[in-house]
């Protein structure tokens, strides 16, 4: 076999575990690791046909679904590169993508027909593809395609430094970045969660974040795939039905963001449903609030709880599930293969323990940069190869990892990452706006929410600043949870000597 990436993860199940469900999706549906290898092969086939091959961009957007994973894992058997769209991004936010990666084909789902048939024209997509049965405007439905394709593995020469992806983050200077993710750096993220979450084949995990997110792809279902273990994938989260397909498939393993595990235990079915097969839980985007660990520990489960960044695949740590008392707050050890450090913001130096510091990470799962952004990657990297998390942080006395702040004024919002200076952006360009400033906001369901800080000026309608204003002038231009929940206007922005915005002071004066 010449490919030494993603492209040989289904061969190789296929052989060893060709009878095992991988995948249950729709109303019950399942699909072996036969049948998606099989699949995968005639994707790979169909891309091919398109014009794909190595070094091509295949683009995705669509809700959780098989088809995902077999544009994935085609483009990998073919040395292309998969780059997976967060279908919550506004039109404009979608054509950027696509035009930045310079992909070639468009894989979509038939709900996003509309908001993607124009924008991808527009970015150069040659060609158009739509999951389902059915097809509509004008396409066939991809898995009739697939049936009638090609058999056959196609196997390209990759090596594990070839880019197997394309995640885009968004930017901290208004446009979203592509993250260049390599076959090794998946491959490494992958074992990294298997050895230290302890994932066997015989996990049934059920898949409720969107696959687009580096959380769910990088530690969810590519893990999961590598053990031969058994995935459910939901198309999307609703409280009531996840616990019930824990009960129907005996989910061993669930992860989420904060807000996710909010939702489950103040669900009606939470104290009756039966939990008893669930033995990992997993949580990243923020800090689990105490009241939600006493929640599950009342019915005896516990978290374990991680930091990390698309840019690191994007585990860096972890916290054990036992050490969520006596280390609440941290989270956690390195991941096995990676390191990370604390060093002086302005020296670079390595600071003592407990001394608060930038978080830097290095390690196998450590992308190697920025696609078409080669100033952004240098400034990203160390001199010494370690990479800046923009995050500060220290290490206790024991190498535990706690989060202190983040130097990016990033705001996480019910898991979903947003920068500032994005949302800044397009307030600047609102009539009558003469300063912006955005900042995070504590929220009890979603961890955070953007507010926005504005200046106005004179003879300004109130109306045309309002909170409603401002959010239907940026809807459609931006996704909508980056749009502010609320508009405050001031006199004057404080500021530093140097101009720039203080924003602890606003979070400080708004956030409680």
């Amino acid at each position: 076999m010449q490919n030494h990436g993603l492209g040989a993860w289904l061969p190789k199940r296929r052989q060893t575990t060709p009878d095992k469900t991988a995948l249950v999706y729709g109303d019950g549906r399942e699909m072996s690791y036969r049948q998606l290898a099989d699949f995968t092969d005639a994707m790979s086939g169909l891309l091919a046909q398109h014009g794909i091959g190595r070094g091509d961009a295949v683009a995705f957007i669509g809700e959780n679904c098989p088809e995902f994973l077999m544009t994935l894992f085609g483009c990998a058997q073919l040395g292309a590169i998969f780059v997976p769209v967060n279908t919550r991004l506004a039109p404009p936010e979608i054509e950027h993508v696509l035009a930045d990666s310079g992909a070639r084909v468009l894989v979509h789902g038939p709900d996003f027909t509309d908001r993607v048939a124009e924008v991808a024209e527009r970015a150069g997509v040659a060609h158009r593809l739509q999951t389902g049965e059915e097809g509509s405007d004008g396409l066939p439905g991809l898995r009739p395609l697939l049936r009638a394709g090609v058999g056959g593995h196609l196997d390209a020469a990759v090596v594990p430094t070839d880019p197997a992806m394309i995640m885009y983050t968004s930017g901290t200077t208004g446009k979203a970045k592509g993250a260049v993710l390599s076959h090794g750096n998946l491959t490494w993220v992958s074992i990294n969660t298997a050895l230290d979450y302890d994932l066997v084949s015989s996990d049934v995990a059920l898949m409720i974040s969107p696959l687009f997110h580096a959380a769910a792809l990088g530690m969810g279902a590519l893990p999961i795939i590598l053990k031969g273990a058994t995935m459910v994938l939901e198309q999307s989260f609703d409280a009531g039905r996840a616990l019930e397909l824990i009960e129907r498939y005996r989910v061993t393993s669930l992860s989420g963001v904060p807000t996710t595990y909010q939702l489950l235990a103040d669900h009606e079915r939470w104290g009756s449903a039966d939990l008893s097969s669930l033995n990992k839980l997993t949580c990243g985007g923020s800090a689990v609030p105490t009241r939600i660990i006493d929640a599950y520990e009342a019915r005896g489960l516990s978290f374990s709880q991680g930091y990390g960044m698309t840019e690191t695949s994007p585990g860096a740590s972890y916290l054990r599930p036992e050490m969520s008392r006596e280390k609440q707050g941290s989270v956690g050890l390195p991941h096995f293969f990676t390191e990370v450090r604390i060093t002086d913001a302005e020296t670079g130096a390595v600071v003592p323990r407990g001394t608060v510091g930038e978080i830097k990470v290095r390690g196998p799962n450590v992308f190697p940069g920025y696609h078409g952004l080669p100033e952004a990657t240098a400034s990203a990297f160390a001199e010494d190869g370690w990479f800046h998390s923009g995050d500060l942080g220290y290490l206790d006395e024991d190498g535990y990892l706690f989060i202190s702040d983040r130097l990016k004024d990033m705001i996480i919002s019910g898991g979903e990452n947003i920068y500032p200076a994005e949302i800044e952006d397009h307030l600047n360009s609102i009539e009558g706006v003469t300063g912006a400033a955005v900042i995070g906001i504590p929220d009890e369901q979603w961890g955070e929410v953007p507010w926005a800080v504005l200046t106005v000026a004179a003879g300004t309608d109130p109306a045309q600043v309002n909170t409603d204003a401002v959010r239907a002038a940026l809807d459609g231009r931006l996704a909508r949870y980056k749009l502010p929940k609320r508009v405050v206007v001031v006199d004057e922005l404080p500021r530093t000597a140097s101009g720039k915005v203080r924003k602890a002071e606003l979070r400080a004066r708004y956030g409680g």
